[in-house]
This record gives C-alpha cells, sequence and structure tokens, in this order.
C-alpha cells in the first residue's frame, strides 16, 4: 500500500485558462437541432454557376484550364534562359520574363498539389525538372541585373570625378561637355 495520496485538482469551470496568454478552454462546438442541407445528387437539378473567364485564379492553371497535364504535356518545355542571352534584353522584356516565370511556379505549384491529393502515381520527376529550369531562368535574371547595377555604379563613381560630366544638369540639357572639341 502506498503513502500517497493521489493529487486533487480545483473542479473550477476556468481551469487552464491563462489571462496573460489568451490561451485556455475554448467554447463547446454544439450541433444545432436543425437539420443538415443535404447534397443534390442529380446534376439536372444543380444550379448552374457561372465563372469569370478572365478571373485571376486562373493564372494558376494552364490555358486548358486542367489541374493536372499529361505527363507529354508536363515534359514539352524548354531550357533556361542563359545570362548572357539576357544581357541584351530590355528592361521590360526582364520584368515580363520574370512574371511568366513567377506564374510558371504557381502552375508547377498548383499542379504538384493536386498530383499529392489525387496520388497521381506521375510527374513528379517532370515537375520537378521544370521547377529548376524555372528557378534557374530567375537565377539568371538576377544575376543580369545585378550585373547592370554595379556596371551603372561603376558609371556613376567614374562621372562624379569626371569634370566633362555634370551630374547636376537639368533634364533637356547636355550633361556631357568635353574640354576639347574636333
Amino acid at each position: 500500500m502506498s503513502n500517497r495520496r493521489p493529487i486533487r485538482r480545483a473542479n473550477t469551470p476556468n481551469r487552464g485558462v491563462s489571462a496573460l496568454r489568451r490561451t485556455g478552454l475554448r467554447h463547446r462546438v454544439e450541433m444545432s437541432r436543425q437539420p443538415l442541407p443535404q447534397p443534390v445528387l442529380d446534376p439536372k437539378k444543380r444550379s448552374k454557376v457561372t465563372v469569370d473567364p478572365d478571373h485571376p485564379l486562373w493564372g494558376f492553371f494552364r490555358q486548358d484550364k486542367k489541374a493536372l497535364s499529361t505527363p507529354e504535356e508536363a515534359d514539352a518545355f524548354g531550357r533556361p534562359w542563359a545570362v548572357e542571352e539576357l544581357r541584351h534584353k530590355s528592361w521590360e522584356d526582364l520584368h515580363s520574363l520574370w512574371w511568366v516565370c513567377c506564374r510558371e511556379r504557381n502552375i508547377v505549384a498548383t499542379q504538384e498539389y493536386e498530383r499529392k491529393r489525387l496520388k497521381a502515381g506521375y510527374g513528379e520527376a517532370e515537375n520537378k525538372e521544370r521547377f529548376r529550369v524555372v528557378k534557374q531562368t530567375q537565377k539568371s535574371i538576377k544575376h543580369a541585373l545585378t550585373e547592370r547595377y554595379y556596371a551603372f555604379e561603376e558609371a556613376r563613381r567614374v562621372a562624379v570625378t569626371d569634370h566633362e560630366v555634370d551630374l547636376n544638369a537639368v533634364p533637356g540639357t547636355q550633361a556631357y561637355k568635353p574640354l576639347y572639341s574636333d
């Protein structure tokens, strides 16, 4: 026989509630006495839901608006853009390519989520490769823009020490004034 007495706890309704941490008991969930709505199984009796074809959430799907693509469709993509190619692109081109890559990453993530949800046994390798290609393109875009930034900063640093360049020139006036003219 043990000499220990069982620990008695207070049976108060506020046991475990902390005013400092705002934790504790939650309100009880009760079932109402009203019956739950029944699903409409007959397709003819269902209400038709109209969806805007230009809804922004369609950006998470391909043009055919399918949640999953076939393995042939998933495998049909190109290579990542190289930094050398992106150096010749304009700012607007790089900006739009960046957002095309963002959209593609969203599509790949949506398809991956659907693949896991449906437990489809295909497409995982293709999606990983496509994701890698898109990510590599985005890294190349960042690389090209970083090179441009450093080139601009170097040119600005040189222009500060150059006596022929007026960095405080009013727009519309000549900022480069050569000391010697031909």
